[in-house]
């Protein structure tokens, strides 16, 4: 009689080549290839489906809201903008939920069953999601209550800007430098907007103490009012304040302005620009500072 000795590492060994011989047979066994080939198919007409899907629904939100006049929708250009963002948002989401429900679905998990397991794991769960939650329901309230809207310069908390673009969970704010700040809706506390009613220009001109006061308002509120029948970015004034300080080598003229939105800066430079250019014509010195030097003979 033979006794046969196998060793523990040769036993080992040929245990885990049954194995691999075993998953190979089931995966290229034609029936279940047959049925891995398909399910693989399928998600990828799915996925194909999704992209064309939120394709589509953009291009039909945007042609609406861009055709607007032909339904007879009238309103500020900025807050539809918000509202054709929000919109986009929500369908996108919705495509993404309906292809993930039927995927899942393809690999036999229903979301029936996923909603029963949740009573498990629902309270962490709902933990995990209370921050997504937040920033959706505060992004409805923003656009509920019309505090800023896509083109607006704001400050939210230590970043300010001009929203460029607004969903329902985030905002995206585009600084003077160029940055792009993503901020959750959820964490917007404070939100200060400054393009709500009309914005302030003020112009600070300095002449010299040699001039005549009074000349030199007069012809800043001729100015003035040229420059105020001209431009149609400003809402009210120019008007001269008079003079605000006394400098060191200036006498120093407010004029301040009402303009729309967005719009301060330019006409705070026209503004300037027009000054200059009438100051030199009426011969006006606008001051600036001059060094004297005093040197000594020897004797």
């Amino acid at each position: 009689m033979k006794t046969i000795v196998f060793m523990k590492g040769e036993c080992s060994s040929l245990d885990f080549m049954h194995k691999v011989k075993e998953v190979f047979k089931n995966y290229t066994n034609p029936e279940k290839l047959s049925i891995y080939t398909g399910n693989f198919i399928k998600i990828i007409l799915i996925l194909f489906v999704m992209s064309i899907a939120i394709r589509f629904s953009t291009m039909v939100i945007n042609k609406f809201f861009d055709n607007r006049a032909k339904f007879k929708l009238v309103g500020e250009e900025k807050r539809f903008d918000t509202i054709k963002g929000i919109i986009n948002s929500i369908m996108k989401y919705t495509i993404y939920f309906v292809g993930c429900t039927s995927i899942l679905a393809i690999f036999g998990i229903s979301i029936s069953s996923l909603i029963a397991a949740a009573g498990i794991g629902g309270l962490a769960i709902g933990f995990g999601a209370q921050n997504l939650v937040r920033d959706v329901i505060t992004g409805f309230f923003i656009l509920l209550e019309d505090q800023f809207q896509i083109g607006d310069h704001v400050a939210i908390g230590d970043q300010s800007g001009i929203v460029e673009d607004m969903t329902l969970r985030i905002t995206m704010i585009r600084d003077f430098n160029g940055d792009l700040h993503i901020i959750p809706n959820g964490s917007i506390n404070k939100v200060t907007n400054k393009c709500k009613g009309a914005m302030r220009a003020l112009v600070d001109v300095g002449i010299a103490y040699e001039e005549n006061i009074d000349n030199a308002i007069k012809v800043l509120s001729e100015l003035c009012e040229e420059i105020a029948k001209e431009n149609e970015k400003i809402k009210e004034g120019p008007t001269v304040l008079g003079v605000t300080n006394l400098g060191e080598s200036d006498i120093v003229i407010s004029i301040v302005a009402k303009t729309v939105p967005m719009q301060q800066w330019a006409v705070e430079r026209e503004l300037r620009k027009r000054i200059k250019e009438r100051f030199d014509e009426k011969g006006i010195e606008i001051p600036y500072p001059r060094r004297v030097l005093i040197q000594k003979q020897k004797s």
